[in-house]
């Protein structure tokens, strides 16, 4: 399950909001790090495909993790190109879905909501469950046409 629009809306201004703060800067890198399709609507998938792709840092070609350039100028030029070129970011982006670029999300926005957010972004655990009782009825299954077998 990705994230819906009201997440991938918070997630996208915590990003481009709370780059310059230490305290977010690593939360950060890792949201950038995880997999596009984590992200539900495709206007902000677009959107953050693009800040993924336009804040990775100049790296050699060594197999070295991805990193990103936070803070400073750089970071604010990559905003301000998709707020006042949104045609930059994706086809059929506007003005209108990029103007959350850059606004805080607010007091709720803290740790727990990110490591919630985290869940989100990979499905929900339920899922995983529900496959652990197929696999053990498989294994149930098999013993019985084993035994039947036999007889």
């Amino acid at each position: 399950m990705a994230l819906d629009a009201e997440l991938g809306k918070s997630m996208l201004q915590l990003i481009t909001s709370r780059y310059d703060d230490r305290h977010w800067r690593k939360k950060i890198e890792k949201t950038l790090s995880l997999p596009q399709s984590g992200v539900g609507d495709e206007r902000q998938q677009q959107i953050f495909l693009y800040l993924k792709l336009n804040l990775k840092a100049y790296k050699s070609r060594r197999a070295d993790p991805d990193s990103w350039i936070l803070g400073g100028y750089a970071t604010k030029e990559v905003i301000d190109r998709a707020k006042f070129q949104p045609h930059l970011v994706g086809q059929g982006i506007t003005a209108e879905d990029v103007a959350l670029l850059g606004t805080d999300p607010g007091p709720d926005i803290d740790e727990a909501w990110w490591e919630e957010m985290l869940v989100q972004w990979f499905g929900a655990p339920e899922d995983e469950a529900a496959v652990e009782p197929t696999a053990e009825e498989t294994a149930s299954e098999a013993g019985t046409e084993s035994s039947s077998a036999r007889s």
